[in-house]
């Protein structure tokens, strides 16, 4: 009987420090699970007052661009220091930077084609030429140029017929990951990696030089906000005619208060002898439509990034007949 006795004892215990153990693990999963959803709350909360931050930060902006079209709705200079330049924004709690910059001093991949009809894109042969130029100004092979030039204006046109070196479906069918073009406007620079013959090296080349604006119209610079650096961009105006040199040296000779014009930019000494046909002149101006501005925000260890891009034109024909506006907001830094 005694011995019957300890073993219900035993069997007892064993029983006991079963629920016990049991419990423990079900109260350190409830814990755990309770800390994790505290902390998606906590992160949930510092997103939201993040993006509160970068929205007002954009009326900020939006101000300072409102005013800098009124002071002079015929151009857009570097007076005032405002462009490339980091504010602070004094946050509760956080800190915050914004940065305005120049939209405009890029090649647009969406000017590689023309609207002819609302929705329907044809090819612009000159700005293919002027992409072409432009990659091999900055290092990338004559060959490899041209074939990027042209299958990207066959990413983005409405048909499916394959220009001169582009490429259409019928080539993306045939990759190991098969899949088809656009044929549309592009959203972001990062669907240029896309396209037949964008390795990772090129793409990193590029993206510097390109851009994504939501109009399909002939790249149009602006000659007083460039900088010497970006001589490569004046440069593929007129391939084979202007050099980097030459354009440089227009740009650093810029007077103090910028241009009045195109034409006294291309009347300059570095471009002696040279009359571009208009069209291409225009392309030099002294105005500016795109504007960006990125915001990084702090809150504790969490850092957000937002990338807008302001219409100065507030989608009006020209500058003053309508406010400012955002027309595009991406979150996250950029690939």
């Amino acid at each position: 009987m005694k011995r019957e006795g300890r073993e219900e004892s035993g069997a007892a215990l064993l029983t006991v420090l079963l629920l016990v153990a049991v419990m423990a693990v079900i109260a350190a999963t409830a814990l755990d699970r309770l800390m994790l959803a505290t902390r998606i709350a906590g992160s949930a909360a510092t997103v939201d007052q993040g993006r509160a931050y970068t929205f007002a930060a954009e009326q900020i902006a939006l101000r300072r661009v409102s005013s800098l079209v009124s002071r002079d709705k015929a151009r857009l200079t570097l007076d005032g220091g405002w462009l490339g330049r980091d504010f602070t924004l004094p946050l509760p709690g956080g800190q915050g930077r914004a940065r305005l910059t120049d939209a405009n001093n890029c090649f647009n991949l969406n000017s590689l084609v023309a609207e002819v009809t609302p929705g329907t894109f044809s090819p612009r042969s000159g700005a293919t030429g002027q992409f072409a130029a432009l990659m091999k100004l900055i290092g990338i092979n004559d060959g490899q140029a041209q074939q990027i030039a042209g299958a990207t204006a066959d990413w983005i046109d409405s048909d499916s017929n394959d220009g001169p070196l582009g490429a259409e479906d019928n080539v993306y069918r045939g990759m190991q990951a098969s899949y088809l073009a656009a044929n549309r406007k592009m959203a972001d620079i990062s669907e240029l990696r896309a396209v037949r013959g964008v390795t990772p090296k090129i793409y990193a080349q590029l993206k510097p030089w390109i851009c994504v604006l939501p109009v399909a119209v002939p790249v149009r610079l602006n000659i007083n906000t460039l900088t010497p650096e970006q001589a490569p961009l004046i440069a593929m105006l007129m391939p084979g005619k202007i050099t980097i040199a030459d354009a440089r040296a227009a740009l650093a000779a810029r007077p103090a208060g910028g241009y009045g014009s195109s034409v006294r930019f291309w009347e300059g000494r570095a471009f002696e002898g040279l009359d571009p046909p208009q069209d291409i002149a225009e392309q030099a101006g002294v105005n500016s439509r795109w504007l960006a501005l990125t915001t990084n925000v702090t809150m504790g260890d969490g850092v957000l990034t937002a990338r807008s891009l302001i219409d100065a034109n507030g989608g009006a024909a020209s500058a003053g007949q309508a406010a400012p506006t955002i027309v595009r907001r991406d979150w996250g830094d950029s690939d």
